[in-house]
């Protein structure tokens, strides 16, 4: 599992120039089963994405598609972890 911290490095007036294609972009990786929560971070200076896949350089990958990326709007730092204990509902992330 994976925590994908974005952190923008231009003003909001910009980001929001490309944020309905970040949303499309977002949408995409939910219907494939890539991500399982988003959201931004507050103070918006930027936004959070949890994804289950198992491989760094996959998610590196998915990465450079979004527009964000693409229009070098943010930094992303990868983390990844293990989950080793979750709520009865994420049950299914603990392998």
């Amino acid at each position: 599992m994976f925590i994908i911290n974005l952190t923008y490095k231009t003003e909001l007036e910009r980001v929001d120039e490309f944020l309905n294609e970040h949303i499309d972009y977002l949408n995409k990786q939910y219907e494939l089963g890539n991500f399982i929560a988003s959201g931004r971070k507050i103070p918006r200076t930027g936004g959070i994405i949890l994804s289950n896949l198992n491989s760094k350089n996959e998610i590196e990958s998915i990465i450079n598609k979004d527009p964000f990326k693409i229009h070098d709007l943010a930094n992303y730092e990868i983390t990844e972890f293990i989950p080793t204990k979750t709520s009865q509902e994420l049950s299914f992330l603990i392998k």
